[in-house]
């Protein structure tokens, strides 16, 4: 794995504000509000050759009764755990607070690397005398760094590069599958993650909307290596009252974009509602590959058709991902949980299955046999071949004589009779159809 350089410190120094300018992309929600980051979230960046993670981690505040808050320190210090380089990010306008000293101390003890940054240090050229206190702290010299400006950076990231462990002993990402999951608010996403990774790595609360960002982990057994990235709740467009809740649904659409494989989760207790079927959408519109997960089922009476009247309802509501499977688990009793890598194995292979032209081309022979191509006004659609341009999802193109011929019905049936055969379980498929004199993309 790249190496792991976590920001921490008291809320609103600038966390936030840092590891965007670092990442080069607005990742981390930023606002003035303090404890807008809750949980840790993780962005790619690369300084002088060398990639690395970077995580902005929530404000830690040492002393405090409030439940968010303590939450927030907990996943700090899982940060800190898991980092090969800290960076301590104070203020300057703040100066050394008690606050600061505790935080300092706490990562003394934690015998990690640490680089201290002094923020909001936006003049250049004058060394602001007040940056000598922070040498108190005990841990070298601080580094001058602006967020909002980007000063002092290069600086900063030099620092944390010379603390990196030799290249050689990262490990290529491609191994990974990366898993996002998504749903309405309050499905249970984080407490999945939380039962899958067996730490307490999201906060999980009864409020809905408490994961505000998508936040990935990093997640090894012996079915494989897996990057899970939990997603904040996807809620109707009139209820994203705060612009804090309306990144949060960008973010979930962005982790879409990035994942092999999506998990579905929908609440056993409402059936299918009509949010899920726009996440769902989403998910099939980007071509991902797709596991339905109906979590809470420990929570639902149940006889002996309980389940299948359920999937005959979502297969009914969700007629656009019949090639979806569904599992039913709890993540809260660990039911079924185990099931999900083989599904998540299965379904990212097929969505990566290659077909060969002479096998398609059977297939297409076989089909028109058996179901003859439609007409319109006396002419025939004639099929030339097919073959496939690529994977992920599974891409097909077919050659004909005219492009109106061809129906929406016929390429329903094309698409069934390749299933059919090859399976492509788990995974979109697209068909596009090309008349003679179209130009190859």
């Amino acid at each position: 794995m790249k190496p792991i350089v976590a920001i921490v410190g008291r809320p609103n120094v600038g966390k936030s504000m840092l590891f965007n300018k670092l990442i080069g992309q607005r990742l981390s929600i930023v606002e003035d509000t303090p404890g807008v980051t809750r949980d840790r979230i993780y962005g790619e960046s690369e300084w002088n050759g060398r990639k690395f993670t970077l995580v902005d981690t929530g404000g830690i505040e040492p002393r405090t009764d409030n439940e968010i808050l303590k939450f927030m320190r907990e996943q700090a210090q899982i940060a800190i755990d898991n980092a090969a380089v800290i960076v301590f990010l104070t203020d300057i306008k703040t100066g050394v607070t008690a606050s600061d000293h505790e935080v300092a101390n706490m990562l003394l003890r934690c015998g990690k690397p640490v680089v201290l940054a002094v923020n909001k240090m936006d003049s250049t050229g004058v060394t602001n005398p007040d940056i000598y206190e922070f040498y108190n702290l005990g841990l070298g010299d601080p580094i001058a760094v602006s967020a909002v400006h980007g000063h002092g950076t290069g600086d900063l990231l030099d620092a944390c590069v010379a603390h990196f462990p030799p290249e050689d002993e990262e490990e290529a990402e491609d191994d990974f599958i990366r898993v996002a999951l998504i749903g309405k608010p309050n499905v249970g996403k984080s407490s999945l993650t939380n039962r899958i990774l067996g730490q307490q790595r999201m906060i999980v609360s009864d409020v809905p909307g408490t994961t505000r960002d998508a936040i990935d982990s990093v997640f090894e057994n012996e079915k494989g290596k897996y990057i899970f990235i939990d997603t904040a709740g996807m809620r109707k467009k009139a209820r994203v009252e705060e612009n804090i809740e309306r990144y949060s649904v960008l973010r979930a659409t962005m982790a879409i974009d990035r994942c092999d494989v999506c998990l579905i989760l929908i609440d056993a207790n409402e059936g299918v509602t009509e949010q899920d079927t726009k996440v769902a959408g989403l998910a099939h519109e980007a071509g991902k590959a797709c596991i339905i997960v109906v979590n809470k089922w420990d929570a639902v009476e149940k006889d002996d058709k309980t389940m299948d009247r359920m999937r005959e309802d979502i297969r009914r509501d969700l007629s656009y991902m019949t090639y979806a499977p569904i599992v039913f688990i709890s993540a809260l009793t660990g039911q079924r949980v185990d099931r999900l890598f083989d599904l998540i194995n299965y379904v990212n292979d097929q969505a990566a299955t290659r077909i060969t032209t002479g096998m398609l081309n059977n297939v297409l022979a076989d089909a028109q046999t058996r179901v003859q191509p439609p007409t319109d006004k006396g002419r025939r659609l004639k099929i030339y071949y097919m073959t496939q341009v690529g994977i992920k999802p599974p891409h097909f193109v077919v050659f004909c004589n005219e492009k109106k011929l061809f129906h929406f019905s016929y390429q329903r049936y094309l698409e069934n009779c390749i299933r059919n055969t090859f399976g492509l379980e788990g995974t979109p498929i697209l068909l596009s159809i090309r008349q003679k004199g179209d130009k190859e993309e």
